[in-house]
């Protein structure tokens, strides 16, 4: 385990991405409640919020918890 300060979401944000990508669920775990309201949107009005979660769980897996935290947690990206 990671002793980096934020790299415990980075499993959970990516399994979450991968799963249950089209709920926003790992918009949420990040704390960002805006982006995964909009995946629920774009799921029901668009169809295109699971290939949205499933691309960033991807991402977030294969990141090193360096750059996840760097990007994610601290920078507060909202897309991919």
């Amino acid at each position: 385990m990671s002793t980096i300060p934020g790299a415990d979401k980075k499993i959970l944000a990516g399994i979450l991405g991968i799963l249950l990508g089209w709920t926003g669920a790992q918009r949420f775990v990040l704390g960002d409640m805006t982006g995964g309201v909009l995946r629920i949107l774009l799921t029901f009005f668009c169809g295109i919020g699971w290939i949205i979660g499933l691309i960033e769980g991807i991402i977030y897996l294969t990141m090193s918890d360096e750059d996840f935290v760097a990007t994610y947690v601290d920078g507060d990206k909202a897309w991919f």
